[in-house]
């Protein structure tokens, strides 16, 4: 394989659901692919490589990293899709809460984010993407979700932060922010009552947000953005 034209993602929380979608978008893309989770099992596919670990504990994100290098010699776009949602009521919020989803939604991003940023600058650019939620924007008296808002509120942040720190640099940041998506974290069941909260009226798919994903990734010319995906919920209701 010629590492110098095969371009490289590196996908967290990629076993299922929207990870696992991005997985195989990418790969129609002809990437080759750097897949993580906690789980994640080996792939029969030679250009999808998984590593499995907690991506909230320290060295996992650095392991990542370099388990691309050694096996695809480059790293071109990261899409940090690994998070946790606990809705509570704000008061209700305990320790153990507060230190996962800061642990996953932010230690999570900061130590791989790192490590990718400096792979791309010494491969001459590249791009990351983070996955957010409309509730930063767009709060809703059904879903508390302080903790998300405060986690994911800050990606929407270090978004822009980081696309002008690197702009000049050829590395662009962006954010993609989710209404409902239908994934395994949502029972059928609960279908019918979440597509309510979208002005649409329905949930969003797995391939929806790829779309948006690889809308990103071919848009050179777009960088600190963040681009809901949310059936208009951030516009209003």
């Amino acid at each position: 394989m010629d590492t110098n034209t095969q371009k490289v993602v590196v996908i967290t929380g990629a076993s299922q659901g929207i990870g696992e979608g991005l997985v195989t978008a990418y790969r129609k893309l002809g990437y080759a692919v750097v897949a993580n989770s906690r789980s994640i099992t080996p792939s029969g596919d030679p250009l999808v490589l998984t590593v499995p670990g907690d991506i909230s504990a320290v060295g996992v994100g650095s392991r990542v990293i370099e388990a691309a290098l050694a096996e695809f010699g480059r790293v071109d776009t990261l899409v940090n899709n690994a998070g946790i949602f606990v809705a509570k009521p704000f008061t209700e919020y305990t320790d153990e809460d507060f230190d996962r989803v800061t642990e996953v939604n932010l230690r999570g991003f900061f130590e791989i984010t790192q490590h990718a940023v400096k792979a791309m600058l010494a491969g001459g650019g590249g791009h990351v993407v983070n996955i957010s939620t409309s509730l930063v924007d767009h709060a809703n008296t059904s879903v508390p979700s302080a903790l998300a808002s405060l986690t994911k509120g800050g990606l929407n942040a270090v978004t822009k932060s980081l696309a002008i720190e690197y702009a000049a640099r050829g590395v662009r940041v962006n954010t993609v922010a989710l209404g409902i998506i239908e994934t395994p974290m949502h029972p059928a069941e609960t279908h019918e009552a979440l597509a309510g909260l979208h002005p649409v009226g329905r949930i969003g798919t797995v391939e929806e947000v790829a779309d948006a994903v690889l809308y990103l990734e071919n848009a050179q010319f777009t960088t600190g953005e963040v681009l809901h995906v949310d059936g208009g919920q951030s516009a209003g209701h």
